[in-house]
């Protein structure tokens, strides 16, 4: 099943410690120099309401370094209410 995450509240401790270990899991490969493509053929579009280059170069970077592919959507871009 799909979850999407949106913010904080929606998330039980458990949830949120469950993202934390995969973060560290995820940070000490990196840092092994193992190859991970946990997210080849995934892509991630990202929508902010407010601009913000260091979260989006962040974001696109992360997904690089996982295999992925990142998408930014400008208010421009996209016709929402």
């Amino acid at each position: 099943m799909t979850k999407h995450f949106i913010d904080f509240d929606n998330l039980s401790f458990e949830v949120l410690q469950d993202i934390i270990d995969c973060a560290i899991a995820l940070k000490k490969q990196h840092n092994e120099s193992a190859i991970n493509n946990s997210l080849k053929n995934k892509t991630l579009a990202m929508i902010f309401d407010k601009s913000s280059t260091r979260t989006r170069v962040s974001f696109e970077a992360g997904m690089a370094q996982l295999g992925g592919h990142a998408l930014f959507l400008s208010n421009n871009d996209i016709q929402l209410g």
